[in-house]
């Protein structure tokens, strides 16, 4: 597994303890950060870990707004959790991170809706996300 898929792996377990605990993701994200280096049990956290959970953090109303507005039929609190914290990292990648290629943010997604999620969330994740990538140029603001 490449760096920067355990970077998406950890930043998704960092957004999911957050939405389950409704705490802020930077807050989760220092916990995670202070772990790490107290006990060497702990798993460190990527700078790529830090730039996708900070990231979502400065846009999360946008990205929830614009997963609603486009998941049509399921509302995001009614979404698995898993998948919707998978979305929303991959929101925040796809459309707000041009170093990495859209292809690979889908495959990855994909791959993280496959490995933690049920067997119709990589069809789900990659149609959203697939819907997403063409409108991608009128979503930024």
């Amino acid at each position: 597994m490449s760096a920067r898929s355990k970077a998406r792996q950890r930043a998704l377990q960092i957004l999911f303890e957050a939405d389950q605990r409704a705490a802020d993701p930077t807050d989760v994200l220092a916990e995670w950060t202070r772990k790490a280096l107290s006990d060497q049990a702990n798993p460190q956290v990527n700078p790529y870990t830090r730039e996708l959970v900070e990231g979502f953090s400065e846009r999360a109303e946008r990205i929830d707004e614009l997963l609603a507005q486009y998941t049509i039929g399921w509302p995001l609190d009614r979404m698995p959790a898993v998948d919707r914290n998978i979305l929303r990292l991959s929101a925040f990648e796809l459309i707000w991170r041009d170093d990495v290629p859209d292809p690979v943010v889908l495959d990855e997604a994909v791959q993280l809706a496959r490995e933690f999620s049920t067997d119709d969330s990589p069809a789900f994740v990659n149609g959203l996300l697939g819907r997403l990538k063409e409108l991608k140029p009128s979503l930024r603001r």
